[in-house]
This record gives C-alpha cells, sequence and structure tokens, in this order.
C-alpha cells in the first residue's frame, strides 16, 4: 500500500491543550515485541526503530508509551528515544504511571509518593526535560476507589514544569469527575471498540461533551478479542471490510475515529506492514449505516 506523507492527517486532528495531534497516532508496546497478554516476548531492535521513523514520515506525531512496555531486550521509551532524537518539533509524546514493573517483569503500583520517580524514569528514557502528557493509569483494584491521592501528586509535577499536560486511563465518570476538580485533564484513555458494552459508551459520550480527548485501546482488539489475536473476528466487521477492499483492523480504526472529532487512535504494532495498513485507515470513512451496523454489535 503506498501512502502519501501527510497519511496520518488525513482523519484530522485535535489538542492536548495547547499541543496539536494528528487523530491517528502510535502505541508503542508491541515495539518491544510485548503485547497486553505476553509478558516476556522480545522485538527486533532495528525494526523497530524502522517502525517509528516511518510512522513519522507519514505524519504521525503521537506516540503513546509508558516505561513498564519493555520485554527482555527492548524498551519502548529507550526505541522512541534512539529512533527519534532530537525529537520533532511537533511531536506529542504520552506516558503513563502508577502501575510499573521491575527488572525482572513484575508488576507493582506506585504510592502518590512514588510517581515522581516515575516521571524521572520516563524523562531519562526519553531525553526529554519535561514529559508533553501524562496519564495516571487506574490498577483495577482501585476501579471504584479515590484517585485524589495520586493525582494530586501529578498536578503538583505539573506545577514544577516535569509534566506539560495531565490525562487519566482505565477510569470511571465519577474518577475524571475528582481529577478535573483537581487540575485540567486532556484525555481518557480507557477500553473501547466495536462491541463495547453500554457502560464503556457512557466515557465517550461524557468526553465528547467536555472536549476532552477520548483515546480508546483496545480499538483494534474489540470487546471480546482482548484475549489474542487468535480470537474471531465479528462477521459485521468483515462486511464492512469486504465492500471497502479493506482489511478488519482498518475498518475498527475507521469505525473508531469515526465516533466523533474528540476521539483519537493509537494503534500500535512493530511490523512495518502493519504500520502502513494501520495509518491507511484514516483515509477510510465509513457510512452513517455502516457506522451504526458496527455499533450495534454487541447490543442486546
Amino acid at each position: 500500500m503506498s501512502l502519501r506523507t501527510d497519511a496520518a492527517a488525513r482523519a484530522g486532528t485535535w489538542t492536548l491543550g495547547d499541543l496539536t495531534v494528528n487523530r491517528l497516532g502510535f502505541g508503542a508496546m508491541r515495539l518491544t515485541g510485548r503485547t497486553a497478554f505476553s509478558a516476556d516476548a522480545s522485538g527486533d531492535r532495528e525494526r523497530s526503530i524502522g517502525v517509528l521513523r516511518r510512522a513519522i514520515e507519514l505524519g504521525v506525531n503521537h506516540l503513546d508509551t509508558a516505561a513498564f512496555y519493555f520485554s527482555p531486550r527492548l524498551s519502548a521509551n529507550e526505541l522512541i528515544n534512539r529512533a527519534l532524537a532530537p525529537y520533532p518539533d511537533d511531536l506529542v509524546i504520552t506516558t503513563k504511571v502508577w502501575p510499573a514493573r521491575n527488572p525482572s517483569g513484575e508488576w507493582w503500583w506506585a504510592t502518590p509518593e512514588q510517581l515522581r520517580g516515575q516521571v524521572e524514569e520516563n524523562l531519562r528514557q526519553l531525553g526529554r526535560d519535561h514529559l508533553d502528557v501524562v496519564n495516571l493509569r487506574v490498577p483495577p483494584s482501585e476501579r471504584n476507589g479515590s484517585i485524589a491521592d495520586h493525582f494530586g501528586a501529578l498536578a503538583d509535577l505539573r506545577t514544577a514544569g516535569l509534566v506539560r499536560h495531565l490525562g487519566v486511563s482505565n477510569v470511571t465518570p465519577a474518577q475524571l469527575a475528582e481529577a478535573r476538580a483537581i487540575a485540567p485533564v486532556v484525555c481518557v484513555q480507557n477500553p473501547f471498540g466495536v462491541g463495547a458494552p453500554a457502560g464503556q459508551r457512557e466515557m465517550l459520550r461524557l468526553c465528547g461533551g467536555n472536549g476532552i480527548a477520548f483515546v480508546p485501546f483496545f480499538a483494534i482488539a474489540g470487546a471480546g478479542r482482548e484475549a489474542g489475536a487468535g480470537a474471531a473476528e465479528e462477521e459485521a466487521v468483515l462486511a464492512v471490510a469486504r465492500e471497502h477492499g479493506a482489511t478488519a483492523a482498518q475498518v475498527r480504526l475507521a469505525w473508531t475515529l469515526g465516533l466523533g472529532a474528540h476521539v483519537l487512535a493509537i494503534p500500535g504494532t512493530g511490523d512495518p506492514d502493519h504500520l502502513v495498513e494501520n495509518v491507511g485507515a484514516g483515509e477510510l470513512v465509513l457510512s452513517e449505516e455502516e457506522m451504526e451496523r458496527l455499533g450495534a454489535v454487541g447490543r442486546a
């Protein structure tokens, strides 16, 4: 597939605070060979560096990463630094804190006082003097708890100049409201995709009504397919893909982007061909009927 050098901009732009990004971005997790379902896979360093540089060539200017995106041999942040520094002036790098992994890969969760160390770890790995956007990634155990202490600690780091803008991830509407009462929130990263349950749709509407970017993860995997890539694809997605001569992944991304101007996509891959395929989804426009048909997937 041949794409124009501004391909990622074809889906339009959005602002994260005072930072303008193309709505079609890139998620860095898979650069390390790691997936949401595998903790010990290894990727290819030179290929991952090439994917990052090609993404920039195609107009991607929004990268999503984290210090805990690493495999035994590769770190997403360090790959980004190696591939792209000195960074393009328009590049926005979003990272996330609260979860962490020790060198053996075991998970731990930071206290509010430990968030500064996590921010500084991202700064060192990325070679930056400040972070563009930091998302507070809420652990599953706190899905109904208060995030005020942790978000307040991040707000202090924003005041100190280490962080430019703040977001939240894996939150409830009540937690979003709690965060916004402390400091401005520019984005929400929550699970969402074709077949998402009704409860996840509320956040989409809430963000749109408040001018907040909604950045779904699992936009390609989708509800019911998060157990791995081998899960069966929805027939409704395949039907639309056939109608457009597109792939199922492209249809899922196009549907995501069609949900509203405030919705961003951050598909990730370590494969250069998949990168081109994903970015090409920015040029795929679905009809209102197709959007509704896909939106009905999973509804009772």
